[in-house]
């Protein structure tokens, strides 16, 4: 029933990635067949989470290639598609044991292809979204996979023009990681310093907040490996920012008591540089 009424294919996305930072201002484009295409994603999420529900009867069904045609349908325009099939992927990967690692490995490929190769895809948010819920459950010490994920798929998606679409999600899933593993924090900071924006002013913000974020969560050993190039970036690109809102957002930091307890702990290393660069 699902493959006869939902499963189809978009025509290729001919315009440009929009670099839009007001989100808001934009209309969704709405299916209009979507009254039909509910009830049938209504009737599969019943179905699935029913209590009657044995996912060893239905293996034969729900495979992977069950599994790559619904991610295919994340490139839907429609928002309130998007978000029902994020429900439905979260709960194939909760109730099918076996078809966790082949989702997170395709959900890899398909940022890959977003980042390096251009390809449109209009459900990374609702991606990150399900990651943010996977990344929360993973074990420690973290999977050499799971660490790979962070360092080259996770960081290279601030690259994209169209961050300020996920880049809410995509933030999360980093903090996730760090609280995982402090020990990632500074390969995160030095990856997010290096993709450090020239002229996006907007970017920047987004960036600024992010590794506020992250300094929240940091701990003490963690923050004296990158402090010098966090004090740097911060205060050489962004408090002395002719952009108001960059310099604004910068000092922040120094309204944020634990952060600011951590730049007491080094002062002695920091406040020359801070000296020097307000001269």
């Amino acid at each position: 029933m699902l493959q006869c009424n939902v499963v189809r294919f978009f025509p290729p996305n001919q315009e440009e990635e929009k670099e839009d930072f007001d989100n808001d201002e934009e209309e969704p484009n709405y299916d209009p067949s979507w009254p039909h295409l509910q009830l049938v994603y209504e009737f599969f999420l019943r179905f699935m989470e029913s209590a009657d529900f044995q996912p060893s009867l239905c293996k034969k069904h729900c495979d992977q290639k069950f599994v790559l045609q619904i991610m295919s349908l994340f490139n839907s325009d429609d928002p309130r598609e998007r978000d029902m099939l994020k429900t439905m992927l979260h709960r194939i990967y909760g109730k099918f044991l076996g078809l966790r690692s082949f989702i997170r490995k395709n959900i890899n490929y398909i940022f890959l292809r977003y980042i390096f190769e251009g390809e449109p895809c209009n459900g990374v948010a609702e991606f990150l979204e399900i990651l943010g819920s996977i990344i929360n459950g993973f074990a420690v010490p973290l999977k050499q996979e799971h660490r790979y994920f962070l360092l080259k798929v996770l960081i290279p998606l601030h690259k994209p023009r169209g961050i300020a679409t996920y880049h809410a999600q995509l933030a999360y899933c980093i903090v996730q990681f760090v609280e995982k593993d402090p020990s990632l924090t500074e390969p995160t900071i030095l990856g997010l310093l290096k993709l450090w924006p020239k002229t996006n002013s907007a970017k920047e913000v987004m960036l600024l907040g992010e590794i506020e974020e992250i300094l929240d969560i940091i701990e003490p050993a963690q923050f004296k490996k990158v402090m010098l190039p966090f004090i740097l970036k911060c205060s050489r690109k962004a408090v002395s920012s002719p952009q108001f809102q960059v310099a604004e957002r910068a000092l922040y930091f120094w309204n944020n008591e634990y952060v600011m307890s951590l730049i007491e702990e080094h002062s002695r290393a920091i406040m020359p540089i801070m000296f020097q660069l307000s001269t």
